[in-house]
């Protein structure tokens, strides 16, 4: 039987091998951590002695894949300093991640603010989208090409609300280092959701018509505090949302969705982040065969 991956975000206090402990603690075997803060821009390179800990332990304790989750404070779409900002911040963190065995950077690419879809007009695409584009680049071009540009379905009205502007922002930038990740919690409050087999082939096939499918490397599974097609993005345990339980066992057990990793970002039971309960519940999921 496959081995079906799960796993969540952990803290890196007392050094990156603390995540390593810290999830296989609660019974993952895939991670997601922060670099720094994720509200801030300052970025420290751990050592030699840490990064060879880190590695070590990684292999020990067979936790794979893992990702970094850039700062929420990127903003791709910005021309001057945050732009400016996000981008060193992004070149730092995803050069970085090949030494220490990170598949690359989980991305919320931010937000047009004023500027509002279609991102076409006239057939002419508009200045803000331009620069997205160009930043994103930019940060491709310098960084190694070990190292995933992973970007995320956004909530809340921000950059890749729609898979069908997702699939326009890959088509231009045009790099096969360039992937996705599917936030549940942000698809439900978008108007996707998959309660059985019908419903998620239907959402698979529009991935392939779009060509987000084959751009598809992780999923984060997170319940959602609000109704369906909400537009707002507050996470929930799984199983204490909206959602219901049938979406996260239609993924978790489809042929063509357990295969990838599955990170949580819930607030936990306790209110302190991921924890054992949510993965157990998760587990109980996947079908024996």
């Amino acid at each position: 039987m496959m081995m079906v991956r799960i796993g969540a975000h952990q803290s890196i206090a007392g050094g990156y091998e603390q995540s390593l402990k810290r999830i296989a603690n609660i019974g993952g075997n895939c991670l997601q951590i922060f670099s720094s803060s994720p509200k801030g821009w300052s970025f420290s390179v751990p050592n030699k002695s840490s990064i060879d800990i880190f590695v070590k332990e990684k292999n020990k304790l067979n936790i794979d894949p893992i990702y970094f989750h850039a700062t929420y404070l990127i903003n791709l779409a910005d021309g001057g300093r945050i732009g400016n900002l996000s981008k060193q911040s992004l070149i730092s963190e995803m050069n970085l991640s090949p030494k220490l065995g990170i598949r690359g950077s989980i991305i919320h690419l931010g937000s047009f603010k004023t500027v509002k879809a279609p991102l076409f007009q006239d057939h002419n695409m508009k200045d803000k989208y331009k620069v997205l584009i160009k930043n994103i680049k930019e940060v491709l071009i310098k960084t190694p090409k070990e190292s995933l540009f992973i970007i995320e379905n956004a909530g809340n009205r921000k950059i890749g609300q729609t898979l069908e502007e997702l699939s326009l922002i890959f088509e231009s930038i045009d790099d096969e280092r360039a992937r996705l990740c599917l936030d549940t919690c942000h698809l439900f409050s978008n108007g996707y959701k998959f309660k059985n087999d019908n419903e998620l082939n239907d959402f698979i096939n529009k991935l392939k018509k779009l060509k987000l499918l084959e751009k598809l490397e992780v999923w984060h599974l997170n319940d959602s505090r609000d109704p369906f097609d909400s537009g707002r993005d507050r996470h929930a345990n799984i199983g204490q949302g909206l959602m219901g339980m049938d979406e996260f066992k239609t993924l978790i057990n489809h042929p063509l969705t357990k295969k990838y990793p599955f990170i949580l970002e819930v607030p936990g039971f306790d209110g302190k982040g991921p924890d054992k309960e949510n993965i157990d519940i998760l587990k109980s999921c996947v079908s024996p065969v």
